[in-house]
């Protein structure tokens, strides 16, 4: 005999086995589904908050960063024109020692010019006190003269006009010094015009 269990003519078998059927089964771990926890869906309004305000953060991160940058380029600017100002009036002033070394030089010469009518010995050692003077104010700029007369030809310092066969001097050695050559420490500035001796024959 069969319980009705509330149901007629449903044997108590068939009612378990109905029971099961309309169950959900478990939970498989590995088929990816994730429930949603309805406690994140609480705080969003609160996560939505925190990204307001670091999207406030960086934006103002942002504008004072390039505040920042905006000053360097312009230092940049002002220091890049500053040096190039200082190197105009380095290239214009530059010779201003060189000149007031030279102007004693400009005075004796327009000395010897307003006493041009002296003996002509006079008027030589007056020319040699000059070019001694000038000579003092080229050394005083590390301006050296190139050796020459007597000196084996160098063509890194000597400028060779022509070849002349002497016995004077030996083989391949300045002959005679045509125009001095100068130097300024070890930079040329001019070489010296010379005449080189060859052996004769």
């Amino acid at each position: 005999m069969s319980k009705s269990n509330g149901r007629a003519d449903v044997p108590v078998e068939d009612q378990q086995k109905e029971k099961l059927e309309n169950e959900l089964p478990e939970a498989d771990p590995n088929d990816g589904f994730e429930e949603k926890d309805r406690t994140a869906t609480a705080e969003a309004p609160v996560a939505e908050g925190a990204a307001e305000v670091e999207l406030r953060k960086l934006r103002s991160e942002r504008d004072s960063l390039l505040d920042r940058l905006a000053r360097l380029q312009a230092e940049f600017d002002n220091s890049r024109k500053r040096a190039a100002k200082e190197n105009a009036d380095y290239r214009d002033y530059a010779v201003t020692d060189a000149a007031r070394s030279l102007l004693p030089v400009v005075d004796s010469f327009e000395l010897a010019l307003k006493n041009a009518d002296v003996k002509p010995e006079d008027l030589r050692k007056g020319m040699e006190l000059i070019r001694k003077q000038l000579h003092d104010a080229l050394q005083k700029m590390n301006v050296q003269r190139v050796p020459a007369q007597g000196e084996p030809f160098d063509p890194r310092v000597h400028e060779a006009i022509e070849m002349v066969e002497s016995d004077a001097v030996p083989d391949h050695h300045v002959l005679e010094e045509l125009q001095s050559g100068y130097k300024i420490k070890e930079r040329l500035l001019r070489p010296a015009m010379v005449r080189v001796a060859k052996k004769a024959g």
